[in-house]
């Protein structure tokens, strides 16, 4: 393995270009002319991940970092500025920076080599020594001995005759042992890409606990893999600390443990005080304790997530629900298309009797069947009639559960595990009483919430572990299904049926108008609720099999693929207007806009939404109404234009999709051409 950082990746008293992104940019080249990396991806990548989370630390220095496909070889540059640039941390600019590229398949070795460079970040003499050095070479190699190939085994044992660092990584140093009732704490630490803020709150919080005297222990989750607590730590353990930006995995472990929680920049900043409001909370009847449903978090947490509104996270629960009943409606929608394509469409009046009944080797003729106008035989037989209803009977079975999956994952998303069982048996209920997605809604919402309040009860250590397996499932899922199937289904099955039946039987210029709405809806938010909302819409109409609910599913999907294709054609037609981040995303949003995945356009919407946003909704309401116009219909639920078979009338669709996106395009162009002229006159 050759080495993170040379002389040829460290610029000393360097002139900033401008601001962060211009000295992002500035790393960027510096890694990419020694081929580590192609440029733009590199660019590409520390300039998400800044916008993300910003990576200024206090110091005054900044660690850009970002693993990407774009990054051949693990590198680290060092840029040292002449005047610093605002990174965005609390005490100040940053006249260090020091960017992290990985490729995306980073090994394990790297990752810990990078961890142990995390770490070195937090001591004030590495920086010292890092802003004295003289030379290239002298930064370089202050850097690598602060890396230790021997403790990962990368080099062998030679006493550290090369001047390495071997205690760098505090994570090998014994923690201070705990006398007979003092406190014991647990701290996991994890931040989005697992690379750098990850190990340096865990050294933060380990260099304050020792100086405090207290016995703690760090789990650091990140890309470097996870060396998990044993039994006995968490057995002796009086409080746990949680810094982190994303969910943390095994939360349940610590159920009734006293949790101090915060984001993981707090940890490296505040370290000491997050030490002692730990301390404080082992010895407090009163301190907020984990759950015994172990991933729901409880109101007045003080993490990020903790402190959304309730109708944030609420929203985030809806969300979480329908990203986990798309897979259903995929497989399912997608073989349901291949069943009517390889059976024809009478093949819904006799799959499921065709499916169990018939074999291979026992192949049905045309079958008899009661249709709209009496007695009729089916269009196929034989061999394409028996594949056609096997495909059919599996895709249907898969569409039945999108309610339940719906129901299931927005419990989940609020309440964690225990509210899974809930949400299933609500979303059944749901079906069973005629109630649908509406009802699906209702009861997701209904059994995550109960659940969640389950969770707050501190019970006996005995009865803990029985919580979420046990007790919260049984005591969650009589009340929701006794409340669907004694107050609410009925009227929930009237509202969900006089809604279908209006939007449905739309026609002519009222069938427009709907083309227009649900255009707009796709294109409003790429991919957030307004734009879910009419894509479940859609696919809860799927499993009716009427022409107007295939009409509306082509319409969503139709409007959902102009953005990304928009996007693609103004940055292709127009390159002078976009950087060359936003050209590369253009280059990829042409296979998004063809897969239908509108958020390809979220790039471009993020950082311009008042141009972008009713660009797109323009050309998607156009595209909408013609869609509706042709009686375009599609009885596939995804895959935009590689679903064309599952398509009727294709030329309508594509029509369609190719008006919009001009309109879409030539709109964004234009808006931008005047943007920046009326930036140049001022």
């Amino acid at each position: 393995m050759s080495a993170l950082i040379t002389a040829d990746l460290v610029r000393l008293d360097v002139a900033p270009a401008g601001d962060k992104f211009a000295v992002i940019g500035q790393m960027a080249d510096l890694i990419a002319s020694t081929g580590r990396a192609e440029r733009d991806g590199l660019e590409a990548g520390l300039v998400a991940r800044e916008e993300s989370f910003a990576t200024g630390m206090p110091g005054g220095f900044a660690i850009p970092h970002c693993r990407t496909e774009a990054v051949h070889e693990a590198g680290l540059g060092l840029l040292r500025l002449s005047e610093p640039v605002d990174f965005g941390s609390a005490d100040g600019p940053a006249d260090l920076v020091i960017g992290i590229s990985a490729p995306a398949g980073t090994d394990d070795q790297h990752l810990k080599l990078l961890a142990q460079l995390s770490r070195a970040l937090i001591r004030p003499e590495f920086l010292a020594a890092l802003r004295a050095a003289e030379t290239q070479e002298e930064a370089a190699r202050l850097v690598m001995e602060v890396l230790d190939p021997v403790e990962i085994g990368l080099a062998p044992d030679a006493g550290s005759e090369d001047g390495a660092d071997s205690t760098v990584d505090s994570a090998a140093v014994a923690p201070v042992a705990a006398e007979e009732g003092e406190p014991v704490l647990l701290a996991i630490t994890s931040c989005p890409t697992g690379i750098a803020h990850t190990y340096m709150a865990a050294e933060s919080l380990e260099n304050a606990a020792k100086d405090k005297g207290v016995e703690l222990h760090v789990e650091t989750q990140g890309s470097g893999g996870i060396t998990p607590f044993t039994e006995e730590q968490i057995a002796r353990a009086t409080a746990l600390i949680v810094a982190a930006d994303v969910n943390i995995s095994g939360r349940e472990r610590f159920a009734g443990k006293p949790i101090v929680e915060h984001p993981v920049k707090r940890a490296i900043s505040h370290g000491p005080q997050m030490i002692d409001e730990a301390v404080a909370a082992s010895s407090d009847p009163s301190a907020r304790r984990v759950p015994s449903g172990g991933a729901a978090k409880q109101e007045g947490d003080s993490s990020s997530e903790a402190k959304q509104s309730w109708p944030k996270r609420i929203q985030a629960a809806v969300m979480t629900g329908v990203s986990y009943m798309i897979p259903f409606v995929a497989a399912g929608g997608l073989m349901l298309a291949i069943g009517f394509l390889l059976a024809g469409f009478d093949v819904a009046f006799v799959a499921q009797d065709v499916a169990t009944t018939y074999s291979l080797g026992n192949l049905p003729g045309q079958l008899e069947y009661e249709g709209a106008a009496g007695t009729m035989l089916t269009e196929r037989s034989g061999l394409l009639l028996y594949l056609g209803s096997v495909m059919f009977t599996v895709g249907n079975l898969g569409m039945g559960f999108l309610v339940a999956a719906l129901s299931g994952y927005i419990a989940y998303g609020l309440a964690g595990r225990p509210g899974i069982a809930p949400g299933f048996i609500g979303g059944a209920v749901s079906v069973l009483v005629g109630a649908g997605f509406l009802g699906g809604l209702v009861t997701g919402l209904l059994a995550g919430l109960i659940a969640l309040w389950l969770t707050t009860f501190n019970p006996p250590r005995w009865l803990a572990g029985l919580m979420p397996v046990v007790i919260i499932p049984l005591v969650t899922s009589t009340v929701v299904g006794g409340a669907m199937l004694l107050f609410l289904g009925r009227p929930l099955a009237w509202l969900m049926t006089t809604l279908q039946d209006g939007l449905t039987g739309m026609s002519g210029s009222s069938a427009i108008l709907l083309g227009v709405i649900l255009g707009l809806m796709m294109c409003f938010d790429l991919g957030g609720p307004v734009n879910k909302a009419a894509y479940l819409f859609a696919t809860a109409g799927l499993s009716q099999g009427t022409e107007a609910s295939f009409q509306i599913m082509a319409t969503v999907m139709a409007a959902g693929m102009v953005p990304p294709l928009a996007m693609a054609l103004s940055t292709a037609v127009a390159r002078r207007l976009y950087s060359p981040v936003e050209r590369e995303n253009g280059a990829t949003a042409w296979l998004l806009g063809a897969a239908f995945i509108s958020e390809g356009a979220i790039p471009f919407a993020a950082g311009d939404p008042l141009r972008v946003i009713p660009s797109m909704m323009a050309g998607g309401a156009v595209t909408g109404a013609l869609t509706m116009a042709f009686s375009v219909g599609s009885q596939a639920p995804h895959g935009g234009i590689f679903v064309f078979f599952a398509i009727s009338p294709v030329w309508g669709f594509i029509l369609a999709i190719v008006v919009g996106t001009l309109i879409s395009a030539t709109l964004v162009t234009l808006l931008k051409a005047q943007h920046r002229r009326s930036l140049a006159a001022a």
